[in-house]
């Protein structure tokens, strides 16, 4: 859907706005300036001292980390400072100011890392009292990030410090750290920092690692953080009880495992007595937590010929490390957990030398995290999105939280998520709510919005509002904006009628509105022509502005990236309207007519029932969606919206849809010999044979390639399985069931983060543990693909074989016999080396790394290649071939024909 432009085409008109425009342009590049300023020479650093003035930045002294005022990253609470006589020398900076929160439940600080989201971050936020409000009263409250609790922060007294940190992998550009009052006191933060970290250190298999403990064995003093620690880990030096210090090896200087400091590796930790084992006992703060443990080794001593340093490593009693571990020089061993350690009242580890060693056992260093399951989502970061209109540019939007950040909002609760928790969604915002998916903004309430807006040069800008889901009543005070001489608020959701001042200036010429015929659209001017916008000129305000010559370079490279954002916006937005109207759209009793009543089921799934029906001679499916199905309406849409702008021949053709009142369906053209699955697995009597499985696989990654590379911008199917693959009459194979497939939004864009979704045995693992989606994912589930068509097993076994199919490949193919692997139905008439080939591209589809799969590119290629081979060794199926490839031996194969 085109948007209207209502904007004046004047010179001077444009040089009026040109002043608004850069003064607005100017801050948001101050805003970007000092939100990366701590990054600048620590790149992935935000460094935050909380209640500093916004002029107050600084670099530490001992650290060397740039700090920077917490004004930009917050809009509430009081900055404070500790009593002078808690001011110790050797207290670090970050502790003598702080922010207070003694307003509101609710306090949040939003950071925005140049990284994004699906990243690994290491997030620590620090706390000290400090009796900075001369009351004595410690407080106690909770700590939050995004929508859930991370931590209860509480203080055995006024001086003690507090440090809470996490590791976490974010679903959204956004990361909000909230402090909420508990009635306990007065919620307070020292500082906040964020570190991003390599995505192959630690784990986000199991959820975001809240730190218990990280401790350097060896020093009786000290601590080592930035820029001993590239990350700026803080560890904790300590001398353990009955234990000893291991000579330090001065000359320590390799850097291996998760990066530990070499200064933390150089001393470590021995028994008194050599024969008594290494015991490092804990209480969890709860008896429910899960832990996962990271030990560090390294050999600190230069041994001799005769000397041998081994040992094991038990966990309550019981077997942990899975071989004897031997430290080495200049090097870090590192063992951790690949498994969530069981819930207890208490833990211990013990480090017991083996029978040959003659050393005792040692230990550098030691992380202990408990694991936090982060359930609930935040709100779609796409989500409420404003249409702004200049006289410059196109037009473009900006999310809520955009708008928010640049203009300074500071209005009400509008602080961290703008929908979630329930309990603090922003005011004047409407959401809902589902328990499957991540909360969405459907509405604004035009009357609060407007309101932030009062008394700025903002709602010059904003004077395009149409489409914006807005509601409420259409707010009076707008006729009182002397310098607003262009309003456009057709498309939203406002009750009663326009306030009659506002129609008064539209009569009058004094405004040029532009309004739905339902507020009395058809007795305004809705003209867009050019005429109309000439005539409006003459009304409009000039507003007077010198810009210095600098302002207008920076005006210049700030309007080329604007357009740049606005083509890519207004490009999505075309894609995501409602249901177009190219293909056809079925009334419920057409549905009824086609289906016969409903009168043969063909398939079910988790959208509803498919049904066998007929559009005038030709046979259809009909898939309608089941009134139980939570997920069901959001992926009717995404599916059908997708088969209106894609088509191949390698996919499933719509043939029009059905969204009447609670009726919702697609039809699809029929396919007559069902799913790929059912021939593989037996439900269908007819055995493929070889050949014609290499054909469905290549007809189905032709689908795929045609979804990542020849769409624009890339799709994501993101439930790639047999059973998705659908085959035609004549058997060709065609994609199916598009109703969890994902766009990749930004042109040269890699990824998109969003909840997890797809089937169990299919899923790839990397995009279950980070978010993070790629079209390396589908490639994945279509390498389990290529394992259920050479071996004609499922993805995970069935009854006792509770395997994975990967696994059980990989195990028979140690003996080096590649038959072994394949369907023995046709066992005995394939090609020895076709199916080592095939079983080769499959295994480089499922590598655990993404970046070590190969395209749908290479992959199709390949495939083709394997089909042309076993052509040319076949005269008798080489016509039959060639008509279904268009290909011949001396020519290659053809890519990807879009219809």
């Amino acid at each position: 859907m085109t948007r209207p432009l209502l904007s004046p085409d004047s010179m001077g008109t444009r040089k009026s706005l040109y002043a608004c425009f850069v003064s607005q342009s100017l801050v948001y590049l101050i805003f970007v300036a000092v939100t990366v300023r701590s990054q600048d020479e620590q790149p992935g650093f935000i460094s935050i001292d909380c209640g500093i003035p916004g002029n107050s930045n600084y670099t530490d002294t001992t650290t060397g980390i740039n700090y920077v005022s917490d004004s930009e990253f917050t809009d509430a609470g009081e900055s404070k400072t500790i009593l002078p006589i808690h001011r110790a020398s050797d207290l670090e900076k970050q502790f003598l100011t702080l922010r207070s929160f003694p307003q509101g439940t609710r306090n949040c600080y939003t950071l925005k890392p140049a990284q994004g989201p699906g990243n690994r971050y290491l997030i620590r936020a620090q706390f000290m009292y400090g009796n900075y409000d001369s009351k004595g009263l410690i407080p106690r409250f909770d700590l939050h990030l995004g929508v859930e609790k991370w931590d209860t922060i509480s203080f055995n007294k006024t001086t003690s410090q507090k440090l809470s940190e996490i590791i976490h992998v974010p679903t959204s550009d956004y990361i909000h750290v909230c402090l909420v009052n508990t009635g306990h006191g007065t919620p307070f933060i020292s500082s906040l920092e964020l570190r991003y970290f390599n995505n192959s250190m630690y784990t986000a298999e199991f959820g975001s690692l809240k730190l218990f403990a990280r401790l350097d064995f060896g020093e009786t003093f000290g601590s080592y953080r930035y820029k001993d620690d590239i990350y700026d880990r803080k560890w904790d030096s300590i001398r353990y009880i009955n234990s000893t210090l291991v000579y330090n090896f001065e000359t320590w200087t390799y850097i291996g495992g998760f990066k530990v400091p070499y200064k933390v590796m150089t001393t470590a930790i021995a028994p008194d007595n050599p024969s008594n084992p290494l015991r490092l006992p804990w209480t969890p703060s709860n008896a429910s937590d899960q832990f996962l443990i990271y030990l560090y080794f390294s050999e600190v001593q230069t041994l001799q010929r005769n000397q041998t340093r081994e040992f094991d490593i038990y966990l309550d009693g019981k077997p942990w490390s899975t071989r004897p571990v031997t430290p080495f020089n200049r090097t870090t061993v590192t063992v951790y957990s690949d498994v969530l350690e069981k819930p207890a009242s208490r833990h211990e580890l013990v480090i017991q030398k083996t029978k040959k060693s003659t050393l005792p056992p040692i230990l550098n260093a030691f992380e202990l995290f408990t694991v936090k399951k982060f359930m609930l989502s935040q709100t779609d970061d796409q989500d409420g999105k404003f249409w702004l209109s200049y006289d410059i540019l196109p037009q473009y939007s900006a999310s809520i939280m955009d708008i928010k950040s640049v203009y300074k909002v500071q209005k009400g609760n509008w602080q961290g998520d703008p929908c979630a928790p329930r309990a603090y969604a922003w005011d004047g915002v409407g959401c809902i709510y589902n328990v499957s998916e991540m909360p969405r903004i459907t509405s604004f309430y035009m009357n609060y919005i407007l309101s932030m807006f009062l008394n700025t040069t903002v709602l010059l800008l904003f004077r395009d509002l149409s489409n914006n889901n807005l509601s409420g009543e259409i707010p009076d005070f707008l006729s009182q904006l002397n310098s607003l001489r262009i309003l456009n608020i057709r498309g939203n959701n406002f009750i009663g009628s326009v306030p009659s001042r506002l129609l008064s200036k539209s009569k009058s010429g004094l405004l040029l509105l532009s309004i739905d015929s339902s507020q009395g659209g058809e007795d305004t001017n809705q003209c867009l022509s050019s005429s109309c916008k000439n005539s409006s000129n003459k009304s409009i305000i000039t507003i007077a502005a010198s810009i210095a010559s600098v302002f207008v370079v920076i005006l210049i490279a700030f309007i080329v990236v604007l357009w740049m954002i606005s083509n890519k916006n207004r490009q999505a937005s075309i894609k995501d309207n409602t249901l177009e109207t190219k293909k056809r759209q079925f009334t419920y009793s057409e549905i009824l007519n086609i289906t016969d009543n409903f009168e043969k089921i063909i398939g079910k799934g988790g959208f509803g029932t498919v049904y066998h029906g007929y559009v005038d001679d030709t046979q259809v499916a009909v898939k309608m969606l089941s009134a139980t199905s939570a997920q069901g309406y959001k992926e009717f849409q995404t599916e059908a919206k997708l088969l209106m702008s894609i088509h191949h021949k390698n996919l499933t053709a719509l043939v029009g849809y059905c969204n009447e009142d609670n009726n919702l369906g697609i039809i699809y053209e029929y396919m007559a010999n069902g799913d790929l699955e059912g021939h593989l697995s037996g439900r269908n009597s007819d055995v493929l044979s070889w050949e014609q499985r290499i054909l469905r696989a290549i007809d189905a990654a032709e689908g795929f390639e045609y979804l990542h590379h020849g769409c624009k911008p890339p799709i994501i199917h993101r439930d790639v399985k047999s059973t998705n693959i659908l085959l035609t009459e004549n058997f060709r194979g065609k994609l199916a069931d598009f109703g969890l497939s994902r766009v990749i939004p930004f042109e040269g864009g890699s990824h998109v983060t969003t909840v997890v979704a797809g089937t169990p045995g299919y899923l790839d693992p990397e995009y279950y543990r980070s978010n993070r989606l790629t079209e390396k994912s589908d490639v994945y589930s279509f390498g389990i693909v290529l394992m259920e068509i050479i071996t004609g097993r499922p993805a995970i076994g069935t009854n006792n074989d509770r395997g994975h199919i990967v696994d059980w490949v990989r195990s028979r193919l140690e003996d080096g016999d590649i038959k072994i692997v394949v369907d023995p139905r046709i066992r005995e008439h394939i090609d020895v080396n076709s199916a080592w080939r095939t079983v080769e591209i499959a295994l480089a589809c499922v590598s655990p790394a993404s970046d070590d799969r190969p395209t749908m590119n290479f992959v199709a290629s390949q495939l083709k290649e394997i089909i042309a081979t076993e052509l040319a060794s076949s005269e008798t199926r080489k016509k039959e071939l060639v008509g279904v490839l268009s290909l011949n031996l001396e020519s290659e194969v053809s890519g990807p024909q879009a219809r």
